[in-house]
């Protein structure tokens, strides 16, 4: 019974393929090998777009007559005859392998790469951030005194070591006059396909060390760095305790806030290669653990060798990365702090203005009643004056008024409604101020939902 193919997730068949993506290559001592690690910065210029690894790989197989792998693919294998050659695709490089089989020689005088256009490697540009030989053999195990190894590795240190229960490796990690780093592998009893496992292995180890290695130069500039950084910080520290003007506050804010804004982007510039540092770190030392390494007296094995020399410089990078991570978080608290402190102020600033504005309020308020008054006074002196015209007017024309005791009397009466008047007047101007407050306080809110 057959699955039908629409049972299938959609991504199922493209996962499952993914775990054979980059399988060993099968190698047979003896077997010349040469690696080469590009390093390809997608954000940087040159024209170094995402497809500038198949664009290589394409005009590599153009040069020999030979159709390149579709477009997206990750890795591509091929026999062109004379040598193989392995490509595989990274997140931030490419590795070419070039495998010519069944060469003698115990030297590194005749390599694969003899194979390879010079006009095509010079393309490559600065961009190579490994390159190896590796000159599998099969034979006894070496003594240390044997004087090919000081032949092939004259400068010190040395380092070698039984693998795989089977197999030798020789290096000196050092890179040659000509560009190049060598290792001699030697098949002293290897199982079948354990030789191109075991140069896979070799050539990913020194591509990752290398890869981590990247954010070394980052660490030892951020050393510099980070000490001005916290020099500047100390400097602020100091003027806060002594600060007394608010003045001085809002000025010493934007100069921290300056000091964040450092920070944060120097944290933005190398999170990330510290961060993959780490990454590429974990592999080598899984990669050396898959060796399964026993010593060689008087030598030091790779991971020794990886110990003493790789681990510090990681280190290194981590100390710098906590450290970064500890410095931004000291400067962001300075500027919060120094920021709740220049809003206090101008929160006490605002009360001051608020208090200002209340005493005009109440002294406008005392103006006004005392306006008031004289407004009563002035109103009722007009009014007492029109009605002592009218009576007068009335007393002309033969009525019989007795206008001084007339006057009198309404002078209360005047008085009294005028004051009553403008009592009135006002309490509905403040009862009409108090529905458009409440109104204005509604429309805001509606709008606010």
């Amino acid at each position: 019974m057959n699955l039908p193919r629409s049972l299938n997730h959609p991504q199922r068949l493209a996962l499952a393929s993914e775990i054979h993506s980059r399988p060993f290559m099968v190698i047979g001592a003896p077997a010349r090998v040469s690696h080469l690690a590009i390093h390809c910065d997608e954000g940087g210029g040159g024209g170094r777009g995402g497809d500038w690894h198949e664009r290589t790989l394409q005009a590599l197989c153009a040069r020999f007559g030979v159709s390149g792998p579709k477009d997206g693919a990750q890795h591509f294998f091929h026999d062109f005859g004379h040598f193989r050659i392995k490509w595989e695709r990274h997140t931030e490089f490419a590795t070419f392998t070039f495998v010519e089989p069944g060469c003698g020689g115990a030297d590194f005088a005749h390599t694969a790469m003899r194979h390879v256009p010079m006009d095509w490697l010079e393309s490559l540009g600065a961009s190579v951030v490994v390159a190896s030989h590796i000159h599998a053999e099969v034979g006894e195990p070496l003594d240390l005194a044997d004087e090919r190894l000081h032949g092939l590795f004259p400068m010190p240190p040395l380092v070698g070591s039984r693998v795989l229960s089977g197999g030798e490796i020789w290096t000196d990690f050092q890179v040659g006059p000509d560009g190049f780093s060598r290792y001699l592998v030697r098949d002293t009893g290897l199982r079948e396909a354990q030789m191109g496992r075991l140069v896979q292995r070799i050539c990913e180890i020194e591509t990752y060390l290398m890869m981590a290695l990247l954010a070394l130069p980052l660490a030892r500039e951020g050393i510099g760095r980070l000490d001005g950084i916290e020099e500047d910080l100390s400097g602020f520290g100091a003027r806060m305790c002594e600060l007394e003007i608010d003045g001085d506050a809002e000025q010493l804010l934007h100069e921290i806030s300056r000091l964040d804004a450092r920070m944060r982007a120097m944290s933005h510039a190398t999170g990330y290669r510290f961060s993959a540092a780490q990454a590429y770190y974990r592999i080598v030392q899984a990669r050396i653990g898959e060796l399964r390494e026993q010593r060689i007296e008087g030598v030091p094995t790779i991971g020794e060798f990886m110990e003493r020399r790789l681990a510090p410089a990681m280190d290194s990078c981590v100390s710098v990365a906590a450290r970064q991570d500890a410095l931004a978080h000291k400067v962001s608290r300075a500027n919060d702090m120094l920021r709740t402190r220049v809003n206090l102020a101008q929160e006490r600033q605002n009360q001051g203005v608020l208090e200002s504005l209340s005493r005009s309020a109440r002294l406008q308020l005392r103006l006004q009643q005392a306006v008031e008054g004289l407004s009563v006074v002035a109103i009722s002196y007009y009014g007492i004056g029109l009605a002592a015209y009218a009576l007068k007017a009335l007393k002309g024309w033969g009525v019989d008024v007795p206008v001084d005791q007339a006057i009198g009397l309404a002078l209360p009466l005047v008085a009294g409604a005028t004051w009553f008047g403008l009592r009135r007047m006002h309490a509905r101007l403040h009862r009409g101020g108090e529905r458009s407050a409440l109104s204005g306080s509604g429309v805001a809110a509606a709008a606010h939902d």
